[in-house]
């Protein structure tokens, strides 16, 4: 501690609006030598005499601690409020935190490395150029002041440096080779933690929540993640631009018909199905008075995408081109071609073949026994959800479905991209309370981790 103290005094508390930000009330004639340490310690003025220290990993209560030593070496007086004394007491981890191997003051470690990346985007010494969602989280690529190129990975308390570059515009180039339709220009959007932190800055009180909730994101998904949207306007533009089909509707008013000019295209849309029941049924005949050659059913939570991709197909596809006659193995080789092109896993279980993702999180399902009964519905079932078993939406056709329309679809289901509205696209992650934590296992740590 200096010799000569400063007549300059700090009390730190908690901020009464966020649940982690610290304040720091300045008094004394020499208070603004305690507000420049502060500065330098991420602290950012409110007014005159008050400054906050509002992070993205919810460490202020510890890093607030940190700066109280510095500002003791200087000979300035501190004071810590109770409640906030017990913030910096309290150990906690991060609920479902993907580096579990790593030790409390690891974790802070790689945290407060995101925190210096957001720092310096904020701040400008770092711009970024592109940004894109590469299905899982936010990547980008940008150029700090000073020189040097980085690759960014991750969000929030995870956001890292992946990659140094040699050049904007190689970066630039790779990063439109590897995310093409994904990459937007400039920075991402905010996310809600830095929309809190952002506020928690600027303003003692909670926003009005009330009058100002929360404006719906969009974000771009993988088409079998996107929204269903409005299947009734999409059912509605469909006949809107194609002349050849005619719109019905039945005497109870809960269903439409939509017959194609040849009497041998039929499509069914209930209104009042739930989202388990097949809201859409499609029928193909091979002339206006014989038996269905195929069929096909569709949960109401199809994704737009995907739907439109069926619409599409209906309108330009010949649906009485059926796989009839033609070797399973042929059908089955058209229709997963797509899936294998993107490296989807394959699996066989007595009479099923199944294509998923590696997270299995969407897949296809060929059932090799009912491929030889043309009246039984589910030959193909193509879903997306938490399994097969508990799907979010599914499709489900017959036997002799022509090739081209279901390669048309798991193709879609490969490449497509769609929209998804939510809320809070990133939601502030929760904190577990834990009575302490143990020292891991030295472990090798990824790059990653150390950045």
């Amino acid at each position: 501690m200096s010799d000569h103290p400063i007549d300059a005094h700090v009390r730190f508390d908690t901020h009464p609006a966020h649940a982690s930000a610290v304040t720091a009330t300045l008094t004394g004639t020499h208070h603004r030598a305690a507000q420049a340490l502060l500065a330098a310690r991420g602290f950012e003025n409110l007014d005159d005499h008050t400054m906050v220290l509002a992070r993205i990993d919810h460490e202020e209560p510890y890093w607030a601690h940190q700066a109280t030593h510095a500002l003791h070496a200087e000979g300035i007086t501190t004071e810590i409020t109770p409640r906030l004394r017990e913030a910096i007491g309290e150990e906690w981890t991060w609920a479902n935190y993907p580096m579990h191997w790593l030790t409390r003051a690891e974790v802070r470690e790689v945290s407060n490395a995101a925190q210096t990346i957001y720092d310096d985007i904020r701040h400008g010494r770092l711009i970024i150029h592109a940004h894109a969602h590469d299905g899982w989280t936010t990547v980008a690529i940008g150029t700090y002041l000073d020189g040097g190129t980085v690759a960014l990975h991750g969000e929030n308390h995870l956001r890292s440096i992946a990659d140094r570059l040699e050049s904007p515009a190689q970066a630039l180039a790779s990063f439109q080779r590897l995310h093409g339709d994904a990459v937007r220009p400039g920075p991402a959007p905010m996310t809600d933690i830095e929309q809190q932190t952002a506020q928690a800055r600027t303003s003692l009180r909670s926003p009005d929540t009330a009058q100002a909730p929360a404006a719906p994101r969009i974000e771009r998904v993988p088409s079998y993640e996107a929204d269903p949207g409005d299947h009734e306007a999409l059912l509605n533009d469909f006949f809107t631009e194609n002349n050849d089909w005619e719109k019905h509707r039945t005497w109870y008013d809960n269903t439409t018909i939509a017959n194609h000019e040849s009497l041998t295209l039929r499509i069914l849309f209930d209104h009042e199905a739930g989202p388990r029941n097949a809201t859409w049924t499609l029928a193909v005949y091979e002339s206006p008075v014989s038996e269905r050659m195929w069929h096909m059913a569709l949960t109401s939570t199809v994704p737009a995408p995907v739907l439109g991709t069926l619409l599409s197909a209906l309108a330009t596809e010949d649906a009485q081109d059926t796989a009839l006659g033609t070797p399973i193995e042929t059908t089955v080789t058209e229709v997963v071609r797509p899936l294998a092109d993107v490296g989807w896993t394959s699996s066989v279980d007595g009479r099923w073949m199944r294509w998923t993702t590696e997270q299995g999180e969407v897949g296809v399902q060929f059932d090799a026994f009912a491929a030889h009964d043309p009246q039984l519905l589910d030959t193909w079932t193509l879903w997306a959800g938490p399994s097969i078993n508990h799907p979010t939406w599914t499709i489900r056709a017959s036997a002799y479905t022509p090739a081209g329309f279901l390669s048309a679809l798991t193709g879609e289901l490969a490449h497509g991209i769609g929209t998804r509205r939510t809320v809070s696209r990133t939601t502030a992650p929760s904190r577990q309370r834990t009575a302490a934590l143990q020292p891991a296992a030295p472990q090798p740590h990824p790059s990653a981790s150390r950045r």
